[in-house]
């Protein structure tokens, strides 16, 4: 492994570099990722249950105590009830468009190393291409052992920027798809407490008429 890393020439400094740096991205962001995902349905039930029993400051604990973006946007929400709809509404859309960007940290990095490992990797067969026509024109003719290093050296770099492309992009769109689940609940979830804090306004305004 140590000598195809040697034969593919300097291209596999940057593209091991680019490797290290997706991987670590990658593995950082499934962590929080992972960290953000709860069972959206079992946590709106419980909230659900705190309201109508008329305890928000039960619903704010809970929220305090799960973890996850969904919980975080509804407990921005719970902290303005007493100010009215309209105020819960536009704590819930500041703190959602906060933790869409924490979600979505990290992913352009992740997209940058997908992108440029191929690029790299092709620069890098060029280059091998060129060490191996200078070999043929120093030499005057065409010897297979003369060319043979900057051939290897230009396939060994195509693979190995493939292989980075390849595992990055895989990485980049599992992580976006896990980001479009928690935006998704996200956004159902805070539609459901908005919808269910009109219900209760509007039942409480009828038992006081």
């Amino acid at each position: 492994m140590l000598d195809l890393f040697h034969d593919g020439g300097w291209a596999m400094y940057p593209l091991l570099v680019l490797l290290i740096v997706g991987v670590g991205v990658a593995i950082e962001r499934l962590y929080n990722l992972s960290r953000s995902s709860i069972d959206a349905e079992s946590f709106f039930k419980g909230l659900e249950k705190a309201l109508k029993d008329g305890d928000p400051e039960a619903a704010a604990e809970l929220c305090s105590n799960t973890r996850g973006p969904i919980a975080s946007v509804i407990h921005a929400g719970l902290l303005r009830l007493e100010r009215g709809i309209d105020h819960v509404e536009k704590a819930i859309d500041n703190s959602g468009a906060v933790e869409m960007a924490f979600l979505e940290r990290g992913m352009v990095w992740l997209s940058t190393v997908a992108n440029l490992a191929p690029m790299i990797g092709f620069l890098g067969t060029v280059s091998g291409m060129i060490n191996a026509f200078q070999a043929i024109k120093k030499a005057g003719d065409v010897e297979p052992s003369m060319v043979a290093g900057g051939i290897s050296e230009a396939l060994i770099t195509t693979a190995a920027g493939l292989i980075v492309g390849i595992l990055i992009q895989f990485c980049y769109n599992f992580c976006a798809s896990r980001i479009d689940k928690i935006i998704a609940d996200m956004t159902e979830q805070t539609a459901n407490f908005i919808d269910l804090l009109i219900d209760l306004l509007a039942e409480r305004e009828h038992r006081g008429a």
